[in-house]
């Protein structure tokens, strides 16, 4: 003989807990995705004239980042967002370079050091 087993439908109480759940699941998952503290992941690494070595672990993707007194003639990019790197501290200038993500790239002969980058965002 089978047993036949009836579910009896949820009540508007338990409805409306899994609406309010969902919808702060919705909120909090949307809120990671802004970009307030949102971070590089990942490393930016440089050189500099003086053979000195230097690593930013995560920087965060908005603002200017300073490299450094003597700046960059070597640059690493292995985060996950692109960077602009600027031969100015502020960020500014006309001779930025392109920086994609994973990639790295070097002054050009005669150039002077890059002395800050921001990310594309």
């Amino acid at each position: 003989m089978a047993v036949i087993r009836h579910r009896c439908p949820p009540s508007n109480r338990v409805r409306r807990a899994a609406t309010v759940v969902g919808a702060g699941l919705l909120a909090a998952v949307l809120g990671g995705c802004s970009g307030l503290g949102r971070t590089s992941v990942g490393i930016v690494a440089y050189d500099t004239d003086k053979k000195s070595h230097a690593l930013v672990n995560s920087p965060p993707v908005k603002g200017c980042h300073r490299l450094g007194a003597e700046g960059a003639v070597a640059l690493t990019n292995d985060t996950l967002v692109d960077l602009i790197a600027y031969p100015t501290a502020d960020c500014s200038g006309k001779d930025s370079i392109y920086v994609a993500t994973m990639t790295s790239d070097v002054v050009a002969p005669g150039a002077g050091p890059w002395k800050s980058y921001s990310f594309v965002h």
